[in-house]
């Protein structure tokens, strides 16, 4: 039996200290922090692990420059706190990148002000990264000649850091944590109600997959529902200080524009943001801010003519870019937490910090808003505000987050290097296989090492133009929950963002993939993936 089925049977059958509701970023640092300190915790979510917001990010763990022109020093004082907490304990993960920032003609501020406001962000970031520096309209040119300097005034370049794999499966690795100490935790379970009842909470589940009614019993419970946090608030009659306003942002992927490693940044035509971001052998651009109703939305027309009239305006393009362009897009809602009801969300002045309502008589807590620059705060401010409604916590100083010891990966690497692993697979690769698989996987990639030292196939890539061996396709049939495919092309890994729809569906490996994944189901699997994503 998979582990997804056992852990659904788990759910019914133990009374649990904490139920969680929610696998996104905030849900699975829950679940992470409080299943270290020994609490019994469950974690469902009516899709995927990460399927909602948190798999469309930008990649990026930044400091919130952007909030200083709103005066939000404390804040960004945090998130530079949070950042540099991240890349500390995250090295092979979120990693430094440099900011390449072009100001046109007729911005709202002085060139060289906005620069000195890079410097006092450095100085907030305690000189973590490496300094900004000014920018010439020359300079510009002869170091980013992508970059399209005719209405150029000048620039800067500063750091901050990005999400080395993708939002969607650092998320998962925290699911995978949590996992590792005891929480039972299962996707595709949604909550249709919960009620209190003495001293616990007595929620009714749906297996989304079977239709299978399940309930779960447990003392707290944490709403953390991303987008939909009001709407389960609704059905178990919470009240709470803040609420949700959400803006639309979405992605184009492209083919690589410029081999540059840098986040190239702009302002849009509209004065937004608009960032040009590497993504290994492709390039992610976007953003946009729309304010929307409700967390259900899609790309328009007129968002991809936004982004593609932005590129081809702001770069030095040999062919245009057109729609044809495109291999794929990313588009999701950030929650904004608002206290009240209502609200605008103003990119500028409406920040994405976070906020937890907690309710002590019930023991409830509703997390608000958040980012991923932010999530080991999450974590540890839910244990705290369990802890103080009386909740035990049996090992309040037992760490939760980071890469495994150095001993360890100082072993994993040896090993690595003994076998002679990077050159067992396509030298062309655009990373060594034992980095790769250490950075996506970290200890569990020793038993990585024992499939490969028994066969040798099993570090072959199967799927073409996608860098994952057959071994890491057997350990996500095994440990990761797949149930289906889009959960391994599109958050475990990123095949289906860098990799034309067309060419997933000829390539051979595909459904060899299928097979390892799902066994009898392959072709079920296979075709309801391309009938969902035509």
């Amino acid at each position: 039996m998979k582990l997804r089925e056992t852990n659904i049977q788990k759910l019914s059958g133990e009374d649990y200290d904490v139920l969680i509701l929610g696998g996104g970023i905030n849900g699975a640092v829950s679940a992470a922090a409080l299943a270290a300190k020994g609490v019994k915790v469950a974690l469902i979510d009516k899709g995927d692990f990460a399927g909602f917001t948190s798999s469309n990010s930008s990649n990026l763990a930044w400091g919130g420059i952007k909030y200083m022109e709103n005066l939000e020093f404390f804040l960004v004082n945090k998130l530079c706190k949070s950042r540099n907490h991240l890349m500390k304990h995250y090295p092979s993960t979120v990693q430094e990148i440099r900011f390449f920032t072009t100001i046109q003609k007729g911005f709202r501020m002085p060139v060289f002000f906005v620069f000195l406001g890079t410097v006092f962000y450095w100085l907030i970031g305690r000189f973590f990264t490496q300094p900004p520096r000014y920018l010439t309209t020359g300079k510009i040119g002869k170091e980013e000649s992508v970059v399209n300097t005719t209405n150029a005034k000048a620039g800067f370049e500063y750091s901050d850091c990005y999400l080395y794999d993708n939002d969607a499966r650092f998320v998962f690795n925290f699911i995978r944590t949590s996992l590792n100490f005891g929480c039972i935790a299962a996707n595709y379970v949604e909550s249709t109600g919960a009620k209190r009842e003495g001293d616990h909470w007595l929620v009714d589940a749906r297996d989304t997959i079977t239709g299978k009614a399940i309930k779960i019993r447990s003392k707290a419970l944490i709403n953390a529902c991303g987008p939909y946090v009001d709407v389960h608030n609704t059905l178990t009659q919470q009240n709470t200080v803040h609420h949700h306003v959400f803006s639309k942002g979405i992605h184009l992927i492209v083919d690589r524009i410029t081999d540059s490693k840098r986040v190239l940044t702009f302002f849009a035509s509209d004065g937004r943001l608009f960032f040009v971001i590497p993504m290994g052998p492709k390039t992610c651009i976007g953003t946009t801010d729309t304010q929307v109703e409700n967390p259900e939305t899609s790309v328009t027309d007129d968002d991809r003519q936004f982004v593609l009239d932005n590129a081809n305006s702001l770069l030095n393009l040999t062919t245009p870019l057109t729609i044809d362009s495109i291999i794929s897009e990313r588009c999701g809602v950030r929650p904004l937490a608002i206290e009240g009801v209502g609200g605008k969300a103003d990119w500028v002045k409406l920040s994405r910090k976070h906020a937890i309502d907690a309710n002590g008589e019930t023991k409830h807590l509703s997390i608000f808003g958040g980012k991923l620059t932010d999530c080991l705060n999450v974590g540890d401010e839910v244990v705290d505000k369990l802890k103080s409604m009386g909740l035990r916590i049996p090992f309040p100083d037992q760490k939760w987050y980071g890469e495994p010891h150095d001993a360890v990966k100082d072993e994993y690497m040896h090993q690595a290097k003994l076998m002679a692993l990077d050159g067992l697979t396509d030298p062309s690769s655009s990373e060594p296989l034992t980095q790769r698989l250490w950075r996506r996987y970290g200890a569990n990639a020793m038993s990585l090492l024992e499939n490969i030292r028994n066969d040798p196939t099993d570090a072959t890539l199967l799927i073409e133009n996608a860098e994952y061996t057959r071994c890491e396709i057997e350990q996500a049939a095994n440990r990761e929950m797949i149930t289906k495919l889009e959960d391994f092309l599109r958050r475990r890994s990123k095949i289906s963002l860098v990799v034309r729809r067309g060419e997933l569906k000829n390539s051979k490996g595909l459904m060899e993939a299928c097979l390892i994944l799902f066994g009898e189901q392959a072709q079920e699997k296979y075709d309801e993936y391309f009938a969902d994503n035509p």
